[in-house]
């Protein structure tokens, strides 16, 4: 029998697991938290826009049900009796303060974050999917599956078969702006994650119908300011150049990062920090 467990019930098993877990650490000498309060959103299994996502990104890409079928050998489970679960993991505002103020490399703070906040995500999806299954409740995060892999997308390059900032928008979270960030209520210097669940919960209605409706940007003609917070020119009015951004994460931050700070790692998040849509969504007088 499957417990029934609502929208309520999961908000708060992920605030209260980011609230008190001791694994939401930059593990730095003053123990900084990696993250601060999460937004949650649902989106349902059935949403069109997950086929639109395959039929944009390639075929590859997973769709909820295919995760969930190929996960649990249960090709009989209905793509509307399943939920997506998505969150939102704000940067602190130290780790973003510092990165403000970098104009080249990322900060330390941020380095620690895009690492061990990382390693905070992989724990925050294991520990929904585990209370889920405590409640005989069958659940996947997509990002941790065998199958999610890096694949070339003819239109769009690198890619991989699940996107968290898709799923986001699906459930309400947030709109892409022209550096690829997903802009959300409480900006775009954040990590997100999901999980898939055998569970109906309704879901989160999207205020919003363009998938760029809070980047000033393509909403107003203004701003662009993470052109200019880019360190290697790799953004412009026509999108990210992922090649260029990624030459600059390995080796150029990668090397930084272990030689400055002694971590293994790498990050840059300057055009996530700096700009009006760090920390909100946008005003039209911002830009």
């Amino acid at each position: 029998m499957i417990s029934k467990v609502d929208a309520q019930h999961v908000e708060t098993m992920i605030k209260s697991f980011i609230a008190i877990d001791h694994s939401n650490t930059l593990r730095n000498k003053a123990n900084d938290k990696a993250f601060g309060i999460p937004l949650v959103g649902f989106a349902s299994g059935d949403d069109l826009l997950f086929e639109q996502y395959k039929d944009h990104v390639g075929p590859f890409y997973m769709t909820p049900w295919e995760v969930f079928a190929v996960t649990f050998r249960d090709t009989t489970i209905k793509a509307e009796q399943l939920t997506v679960i998505s969150y939102i993991l704000p940067q602190t505002e130290a780790t973003k303060n510092d990165n403000r103020k970098e104009k080249f490399y990322p900060s330390e703070r941020w380095a620690r974050a895009r690492i061990f906040g990382e390693e905070v995500n992989v724990a925050l999806r294991r520990h929904i999917v585990q209370s889920l299954k405590d409640r005989n409740i069958r659940a996947v995060a997509p990002a941790l599956a065998p199958q999610f892999s890096v694949r070339i997308s003819p239109k769009y390059g690198f890619s991989s078969t699940w996107s968290e900032r898709h799923a986001a928008y699906a459930a309400g979270l947030g709109t892409f702006g022209l550096c690829d960030g997903l802009i959300t209520p409480v900006g775009k210097a954040m990590r997100t994650g999901s999980v898939v669940a055998q569970m109906n919960i309704p879901a989160t209605q999207r205020p919003y119908t363009d998938h760029r409706a809070y980047c000033l940007y393509f909403s107003k003609g203004t701003c662009k300011k993470c052109i200019s917070r880019c360190p290697v020119g790799a953004i412009s009015e026509s999108g990210k150049n992922k090649l260029t951004c990624l030459n600059h994460l390995f080796p150029v931050t990668s090397n930084y990062v272990k030689e400055s700070f002694g971590i293994d790692g790498y990050g840059c998040g300057l055009c996530q920090t700096g700009v009006p849509c760090e920390s909100r969504i946008p005003h039209s007088t911002d830009g």
